[in-house]
C-alpha cells in the first residue's frame, strides 16, 4: 500500500475511533432512546466514502478540501440560505453589510440548482446591465451553473474590478436566453436616497438594509421636511433584497409609535425574539405609501408586514419574494463562519410570509412604457366649441381673470409636467403619488 494512502487510511480510522470513543463516553450519560439516535452507520458511511475518494479518485485530494466540501454540502442541503463561509468569504460578508464590497451588485439565491436573482442593487453594474429580479443565471463565463453550490457561483461572479464577466440568463417571458457582459467594480451602495416628487410630497428609496440605514432614513426625512411642508411620503422598497434585521426594525420603528414590529421563533431559546416600536413617528402620522414587488425580500417584507398590520401605510405594487427566515452568523475557530437558518419571523398579527410573501393592499401590474398612453385627446373647453356664446364682460374680463390666476396656473402646469414625466418613467410610482394625494385630502377632511 502506498505511503500516502496508508497515512490517509490511518487518519480516517483514527478519526472514526476518536468519534466512537467520544460517543462511547457520552452514551453512559444518555438515556437508551437518545443513545439509539446517534448515527453510527452514517458516520461509518462518511468515512468509507472519504476513504474511497482518497484511494481511487483520479487525482489526489487534500483532506482539508474533502472535509470543507463535506461541511458545505451538509449546510447547503438544509435550505437555500444556510451556508459555510470560508475566512475570506466571511470577511467579504462583513464588508458587504457596511455598504462596500466587490462584485456585480446582485442579491442571489438558489432555485432548482440554478442561481436566481432576488434583486439587483441600485446603481451597480448588474442594474445598469439590465439584470432583473427573477432572472435565472444558467451560465457564468460559459461554465454551467447546474451542480455548483451558491457559494461557488458567487465566487465565480466576484473578481478583480475592471474585469468582464458574461452571464447567460433565462428570463420569464423571453423565448431565448439572454447573454449579458458586465464589468466588475467595487460596489459602494448608498442604501437611502430621497427627493421631492412634487411640492408637498416626498420620496425615499431604500435599496438594501445596512447598519446605517435607519440613521440615513431619519436624516433623509428631516431634510425633506426642511425643504417642504410635507403632506405625505412614498417609501420605495422595490427590488430591495433585505439585509440587516436591525435595519428593518429601525425603519419600521421610524413610522410607528408603539406595538410589535416583528417576532421570531426557532428551536433554541435565543432564537425567540420580539421587537417593539418606541414612541415617535418621523412623519407625525402623515400618509405613507410603501411600494413593493417580487424583488422585495426578507427585511423589506418585515417593514411592509409591520406597517400593513398596524394600518400605518398602504402597501402598493406586486406580491413580495417570500423569504421569512432568519439566518444567524456564527463565527468559527478558523476565522470562517456558519450561516445557519435558526428561526422564522412573523408579522405583528402572526403571519409567516415564508414562501408566501406580502400581498399588497393595492396590486399593480408591471407596465411597459409602450402600454402607457399619455397622449389622450386634449380636453375641450367652452371657448373651443363652434358658435359658443361670448362673454358679456368682453375679453378684458377674461384677461383680468387670467392675471389673477396666473400664479396658480403656472404652478398647476409645473405639477402636470412633473406628473407626466413621472408617469412615463415609472408608472407604479406615479400611481403611488396619486394615491398619496388622495390620502392627504382624506386626512384633511377627517382630521
Amino acid at each position: 500500500m502506498p505511503t500516502h494512502l496508508r497515512s490517509s487510511t490511518l487518519f480516517i480510522t483514527g478519526m472514526l475511533i476518536g468519534l466512537t470513543l467520544a460517543i462511547g463516553h457520552s452514551v453512559f450519560a444518555l438515556k437508551d432512546e437518545q443513545a439509539r439516535s446517534i448515527p453510527y452507520e452514517e458516520l461509518q458511511t462518511f468515512t468509507d466514502v472519504m476513504s474511497r475518494i482518497k484511494q481511487d479518485y483520479v487525482e489526489p485530494v487534500e483532506d482539508k478540501k474533502l472535509l470543507e466540501d463535506g461541511i458545505r454540502g451538509m449546510l447547503s442541503g438544509l435550505d437555500p440560505h444556510s451556508a459555510y463561509l470560508s475566512p475570506d468569504e466571511f470577511k467579504e460578508l462583513r464588508i458587504g453589510t457596511t455598504g462596500q464590497f466587490g462584485g456585480l451588485g446582485i442579491e442571489v439565491t438558489m432555485e432548482g440548482g440554478l442561481v436566481k436573482v432576488v434583486a439587483p442593487i441600485d446603481d451597480t453594474p448588474a442594474a445598469r446591465a439590465g439584470i432583473q429580479a427573477g432572472d435565472l443565471i444558467v451560465r457564468i463565463d460559459d461554465k454551467p451553473v447546474k451542480g455548483l453550490t451558491l457559494n461557488d457561483a458567487v465566487k465565480l461572479m466576484r473578481g478583480k474590478p475592471g474585469t468582464d464577466i458574461k452571464l447567460t440568463i433565462v428570463r420569464e417571458g423571453e423565448a431565448e436566453t439572454l447573454e449579458l457582459t458586465i464589468t466588475r467594480e467595487i460596489i459602494r451602495t448608498k442604501s437611502v436616497k430621497s427627493r421631492v416628487l412634487e411640492p408637498g410630497y416626498g420620496y425615499v428609496r431604500i435599496s438594501s438594509f445596512q447598519s446605517r440605514t435607519t440613521t440615513d432614513l431619519l436624516k433623509a426625512i428631516s431634510e425633506l421636511q426642511d425643504k417642504e411642508d410635507l403632506k405625505g411620503l412614498v417609501l420605495d422598497l422595490r427590488n430591495n433584497p433585505g439585509g440587516v434585521l436591525n435595519g428593518a426594525v429601525g425603519v419600521s420603528d421610524a413610522f410607528l409609535d408603539d406595538g410589535l414590529i416583528v417576532y421570531t421563533e426557532g428551536r433554541i431559546p435565543d432564537s425567540d425574539m420580539k421587537y417593539t416600536a418606541t414612541p415617535g413617528d418621523a412623519l407625525n402620522g402623515l400618509p405613507l405609501v410603501v411600494l413593493v414587488n417580487g424583488g422585495s425580500a426578507s427585511a423589506s417584507e418585515i417593514v411592509a408586514g409591520a406597517l400593513q398590520d398596524h394600518r400605518r401605510a398602504i402597501i402598493m405594487g406586486r406580491k413580495t419574494f417570500g423569504k421569512g427566515s432568519v439566518q444567524t452568523i456564527q463565527e468559527l475557530r478558523n476565522g470562517g463562519a456558519v450561516k445557519l437558518t435558526t428561526a422564522r419571523y412573523f408579522t405583528p398579527s402572526g403571519r409567516s410570509i415564508q414562501a408566501q410573501g406580502i400581498e399588497p393592499d393595492i396590486k399593480l401590474r408591471a407596465l411597459k412604457l409602450a402600454e402607457i398612453d399619455t397622449s389622450g385627446p386634449k380636453a375641450l373647453k367652452e371657448k373651443d366649441l363652434e358658435r359658443h356664446l361670448s362673454n358679456p364682460n368682453g375679453d378684458d374680463a377674461e384677461n383680468t381673470a387670467e392675471t389673477r390666476e396666473q400664479a396658480d396656473k403656472k404652478k398647476a402646469e409645473e405639477i402636470d409636467r412633473i406628473e407626466e414625466q413621472l408617469s412615463k418613467k415609472d408608472y407604479q410610482l406615479y400611481e403611488a403619488l396619486t394615491l398619496l394625494k388622495g390620502l392627504s385630502i382624506a386626512r384633511l377632511l377627517n382630521p
